[in-house]
């Protein structure tokens, strides 16, 4: 049986436009010991799967890693296949300031409702 090689380093997998490194670079300068940003992904329920950042103290054997001069930007090798395509922004739009995902779960997401979740549903309802 013939070993599968792991690429840990991300190439153009995740997209993140100049203000959101730049944003999520000055979030790791103010965090001692933070080398940087994990992208994950959770769930898979009614809503399909969701997406998060979370600060990284060091990257683990299974992350993919995207260094750039200002951070680096971690993603495990289950999430990747999940995030792969993403174009990560920072959108300002008066007071709110927001992290934006684009195209994330194209073709994993979910119908953003179950038809009787929580409740009696007819039969093929509701959520497992």
């Amino acid at each position: 049986m013939s070993e599968v090689e792991f690429n840990n380093q991300l190439t153009d997998e995740v997209k993140i436009s100049p203000e959101a490194m730049n944003q999520l670079a000055a979030i790791v300068d103010q965090e001692a010991g933070a080398s940087g940003i994990r992208i994950y992904v959770s769930g898979g329920g009614c809503s399909g799967m969701a997406y998060g950042m979370t600060l990284v103290e060091q990257a683990t054997e299974f992350d993919a890693v995207l260094k750039t001069e200002k951070l680096n930007l971690y993603v495990d090798s289950i999430a990747l296949g999940y995030l792969s395509g993403v174009e990560i922004d920072y959108k300002t739009e008066g007071l709110n300031q927001s992290f934006v995902f684009k195209n994330v779960f194209a073709q994993t997401g979910g119908s953003g409702s179950c038809g009787g979740c929580g409740g009696a549903a007819p039969a093929g309802g509701g959520c497992a």
